[in-house]
């Protein structure tokens, strides 16, 4: 797989259940990939091929949003892809903590810092990445012992400038912007000393699932590959 430890990965509790993968094994396979498919998928029947698209594309995860009817169905379909890491997004509550992590899901994301979310997921030792929009979200994040966000709605809260100016106060803190990034933007994100990763919604765009084009999914999970493969790393960018 890489250096990370493919087993902590997709590895099962003592009784045979999913685990969650630990926090610094998330963040390491996050920072190598740099991007991180984001998919709204409503269709449990899209949850393998698209799993399968993302993996022969060459960016083996996924952040599956927690919006749609059957969500957690198709988490737990896509989790059964040994070699693709799985995270849940959107989660909002904290009771739905326990339900992502047993359908499969390695680590939480939220749209917005929500302390009883983050609480639950610290408790049970599950990786959460908050999303955040503002120096007191930030701040949040650290009194949580959280040292990785997600900058969201990242485009529209300011794009690289908004982030610059909230990374300068927060030099321990990794960023990963979502929302609007795309192939346009993603160097300069990527170049960016704070961004860990950037999230990738226009990979998994909602047309191509609805449409069931697996192929063109495939296409951009390869393109957005090849452009990270053609960038620094982010220990490379976190130290320019």
């Amino acid at each position: 797989m890489t250096p990370v430890d493919a087993a902590v990965l997709t590895g099962t509790t003592a009784a045979g259940g999913p685990r969650a993968a630990t926090s610094d094994v998330v963040v390491d396979r996050l920072a190598e990939l740099r991007v991180v498919p984001v998919a709204v998928v409503h269709e449990v029947a899209h949850a393998e091929p698209l799993a399968q698209a993302l993996v022969a594309g060459g960016l083996p995860c996924v952040e599956v949003t927690m919006r749609t009817k059957h969500a957690e169905r198709v988490l737990a379909r896509m989790a059964e892809t040994s070699s693709l890491l799985v995270g849940a997004g959107t989660v909002v509550r904290p009771e739905q903590v326990d339900r992502v992590v047993a359908a499969g899901a390695r680590f939480v994301v939220t749209p917005g810092f929500s302390p009883s979310v983050v609480a639950v997921c610290r408790e049970a030792g599950v990786p959460v990445i908050p999303g955040v929009a503002t120096a007191t979200e930030i701040v949040m994040a650290l009194d949580a012992g959280l040292d990785v966000v997600k900058f969201f709605p990242a485009e529209a809260a300011g794009g690289l400038k908004a982030l610059s100016a909230l990374s300068d106060p927060f030099a321990s803190i990794r960023f990963i912007p979502t929302g609007g990034v795309d192939l346009q933007n993603i160097d300069s994100y990527l170049g960016h000393r704070a961004v860990l990763a950037v999230g990738g919604t226009w990979i998994t765009a909602p047309a191509l699932l609805a449409a069931g084009d697996f192929a063109a999914v495939e296409q951009r999970t390869r393109e957005a590959a090849l452009r990270v493969a053609s960038l620094p790393s982010a220990d490379e960018s976190g130290k320019a």
